[in-house]
C-alpha cells in the first residue's frame, strides 16, 4: 500500500550498489538474499562478494560514500536507512563474472513501484509492480514480484514489461496467484448507504477513498460479475509489514457500524 510514497526496495538498492561497485572495483558476487514475502516492499538486503586484498579499503570507503549519498536521497522517506559492510568468512564460489554482468543490468533494468497512475481517480496509483524477493545462491537465480491494478490490461502490461526483462537474459519466468482488480464505483448504492449511516451514528462525514491494494473484493467480483461491494474496517497501520498493527479504538467503532449496515442492507 506504500508504492506511491517512493520507499526504498532493498533489493532494487542492492543491485544499485553492486552495480556502481562493480564498475570501480573489481567485484566477484558469491550470494544475494534480500526480501521476504511478494506482497512487501523488501526492507533488507545482504550479498556475499569477494574484493581483492589490496582493495579492501577502497571497498569499504565506496561503501560508506554509497551510503551517504542513499541516506541523503532517502532521507524523507526512510530515514532510519542503513548500510554497512563487515567482514566475513571467504565463500567457496562466486558467480561467473559475464553472469553478475547479465544479472545487474537485468536487476537494474526492471520496473519497479509505480507503473501508471489512474486516469479517472485523483492520486490513485492504478498499476504497479515491486521486486519483492532476490536470491541469488549455489548456482541459482530466482526472484518473486508481485504486479497490482484496478485495471485487468494494465497488470497484464506491467508483468508482461517485468517478465521481459528477465527472459531477454534467457530466464525462465512463470505467472501464477493472479489477483484480480477491483475497479472503484463512486455510484456505489452500498457506498451510498453506508456514507449515510456513517454520518447518521458518528455526526461526521467518512473518509472515502480507493486505495491501491489487493483486496478480496477482486475476487469475489471475479466469480460475481456485477455485484456491489465496499471494503471497509479499523484503522491497520504498517500492513504487510513486521510494524502492521491494529488501532483497538477504530475496532471499537466499527463492530457497532458494521451491525447497523447489514440491518439497513435491503433483501434482494
Amino acid at each position: 500500500m506504500d508504492i506511491h510514497k517512493g520507499r526504498g526496495n532493498a533489493n532494487k538498492l542492492m543491485t544499485r550498489l553492486l552495480y556502481n561497485g562493480n564498475k570501480v572495483l573489481d567485484l566477484q558476487l558469491a550470494s544475494f538474499e534480500g526480501g521476504s514475502l511478494r506482497n512487501a516492499i523488501p526492507r533488507e538486503a545482504d550479498a556475499v562478494v569477494a574484493v581483492a586484498a589490496v582493495q579492501k579499503a577502497a571497498f569499504l570507503s565506496f561503501i560508506a560514500d554509497f551510503s551517504e549519498l542513499i541516506r541523503a536521497e532517502f532521507q524523507t522517506v526512510e530515514p532510519g536507512l542503513n548500510i554497512t559492510a563487515a567482514e566475513v568468512e571467504q565463500p567457496s564460489g562466486v558467480l561467473d563474472k559475464t553472469e553478475f554482468r547479465r544479472i545487474l543490468n537485468t536487476l537494474y533494468a526492471v520496473p519497479n513501484g509505480v507503473f501508471r497512475m489512474s486516469p479517472d481517480i485523483h492520486d490513485l496509483v492504478e498499476a504497479s509492480t515491486n521486486l519483492a524477493k532476490v536470491t541469488i545462491k549455489d548456482g541459482d537465480f530466482i526472484t518473486l514480484s508481485l504486479q497490482r491494478s484496478n485495471v485487468e490490461s494494465t497488470k497484464e502490461d506491467v508483468a508482461i514489461a517485468v517478465g521481459a526483462a528477465f527472459e531477454s537474459m534467457g530466464a525462465k519466468v512463470v505467472t501464477s496467484g493472479d489477483y484480480p482488480g477491483w475497479k472503484p464505483d463512486p455510484s456505489s448504492e452500498i457506498l451510498s448507504l453506508m456514507r449515510s449511516l456513517y454520518k447518521l451514528s458518528f455526526s461526521e462525514q467518512p473518509h472515502v477513498n480507493a486505495c491501491h491494494a489487493g483486496l478480496e473484493c477482486g475476487i469475489l467480483g471475479a466469480h460475481l460479475p456485477g455485484i456491489d461491494m465496499i471494503s471497509f474496517g479499523p484503522t491497520i497501520h504498517g500492513a504487510h509489514s513486521p510494524d502492521e498493527r491494529v488501532q483497538v479504538s477504530s475496532v471499537q467503532k466499527f463492530w457497532p457500524y458494521l451491525l447497523k449496515v447489514l440491518e439497513e442492507i435491503p433483501t434482494r
